[in-house]
């Protein structure tokens, strides 16, 4: 089985069954990254009113492989844990495979710096795939995470790999659109684009004209070139901005999560880039719903296509005893909690979902408790 260390947290594991597609897979952004350059504790007990799954906590699942079942836009399973007094949203995020946007939208009444022994957090880990073709690699902008479809492997199930990743802050949005992976490199040179130059140089922290391979480097230590020119996704050395918008248009992936997608990914693998804040799925007869908050440049639009969408939805069901919940979708959307919900009505609310969720271990290691622990 595969182990994907989190920096200072425990591995995340690979069930052996998806291996040999992961294998087989292998041989078969982002305007300010520039040009790519080929050098060198005990938890209190949580709610869980009408759930099957032991009020145990259990090993975390992987939120980061799922099978996919042609049917089903939805994958993964809502988890809870519980917090320690020296627990953060940036540990919880690298530990679980989320962002930390992903995080606080989850939870909105915890402080992600200072959440407190014994509160419980909300871990993100049900998602709704985007509206595109379930081939090569997906970005979703709106929700900040990369998704990706190895080729299909004749009698081996299909897969998905997602990711959290870091966008273009505002002023330096990631652009939308379709493109591929013309290039790939271990230890690149950051070649700084001269705009990027300008405005380090107008903070008095100027910058170089091109940055060796190394702690100091912004790219990290993989980087997938784009055929968009200057386009980049790539790994990096702030690993704390991944599910945030914080580049310069790049996409940033946690290290180990860039080191283990780079060694999948061919050259040639398409790429869709796609602004989908609003996301609309069936789950066998249940339709479910996923709001993020929009990017602040589509503030004024994201939700005009959502009326003719949701009838879409609601004739696929074929059932004409099934009913959208109209104010379950305006709760839903006033949320913005970024997990899927059912708007049937009678369908379980994000409170029932939330009761009946995956109780997870805590399973963050703490620097200074893993050099005790390597004493």
């Amino acid at each position: 089985m595969r182990l994907a260390p989190r920096g200072n947290v425990l591995p995340v594991v690979v069930p052996d069954l998806f291996r040999p597609c992961l294998v087989l897979a292998a041989a078969a952004l982002l305007a300010g990254c520039g040009t790519l350059g080929l050098g060198s504790g005990d938890q209190p007990a949580v709610d869980r009113q009408d759930s099957t799954v032991s009020a145990e906590p259990q090993p975390p699942l992987d939120a980061n492989l799922f099978v996919l079942d042609a049917n089903r836009g939805v994958v993964g399973e809502l988890q809870v844990t519980v917090a320690r007094a020296e627990d953060t949203f940036v540990e919880f995020a690298r530990t679980y495979g989320l962002g930390f946007d992903e995080l606080e939208a989850a939870n909105p009444d915890v402080d992600p710096w200072l959440p407190g022994a014994g509160t419980k957090i909300v871990l993100p880990t049900r998602f709704l795939l985007p509206r595109a073709p379930r081939e090569g690699i997906v970005l979703n902008v709106a929700t900040k995470r990369l998704f990706y479809f190895p080729p299909a492997v004749p009698g081996v199930p299909a897969i998905v790999q997602t990711y959290p990743i870091g966008i273009g802050r505002t002023g330096w949005s990631t652009p939308t659109g379709e493109t591929s992976v013309t290039g790939k490199a271990r230890d690149p040179v950051w070649y700084v684009p001269a705009s990027v130059r300008e405005e380090h140089a107008a903070m008095d922290d100027p910058l170089p004209a091109q940055v060796p391979p190394g702690p100091d480097n912004p790219l990290g230590n993989r980087v997938m070139q784009l055929g968009l020119p200057g386009y980049l996704i790539h790994g990096t050395n702030k690993p704390a901005g991944v599910g945030m918008r914080v580049s310069h248009g790049c996409v940033r992936l946690f290290p180990e999560d860039i080191e283990y997608l780079f060694d999948q990914v061919p050259t040639g693998t398409a790429v869709r880039i796609v602004n989908q804040p609003v996301l609309l799925a069936r789950d066998d007869t249940d339709l479910l719903l996923e709001v993020h908050p929009p990017l602040e440049e589509n503030a004024d639009t994201w939700l005009d296509d959502l009326p003719p969408r949701l009838q879409r939805a609601r004739a696929s069901l074929g059932d004409s005893q099934a009913a959208i919940d109209s104010s379950r979708v305006d709760e839903i959307i006033a949320q913005a909690r970024g997990f899927p919900v059912s708007i049937l009505a009678g369908g379980s609310d994000a409170d029932a979902q939330l009761r009946r969720a995956r109780r997870a271990q805590n399973v963050i290691v703490h620097q200074e408790l893993a050099e005790v622990a390597d004493q």
